[in-house]
């Protein structure tokens, strides 16, 4: 399985908020990410879902 590896962000600057509601456990995780990183919470949820985004396929069957 590949990697998620943060980069710096390739989006431009228009965004819109969003609203999710994520187990505790992975906001703790999430939060252990950004404490080592020193990116955000927001940029490591960019990146994360642009990763997903980027690597779903759809079974159409």
């Amino acid at each position: 399985m590949e990697k998620l590896i943060l980069k710096p962000n390739k989006y431009g600057s228009k965004s819109s908020v969003v609203s999710a509601r994520i187990p505790d456990e992975m906001l703790k995780m999430l939060d252990e990410i950004s404490a080592e990183t020193g990116k955000s919470r927001n940029e490591i949820l960019v990146a994360m879902i642009d990763f997903a985004l980027e690597n779903t396929e759809i079974d159409k069957n």
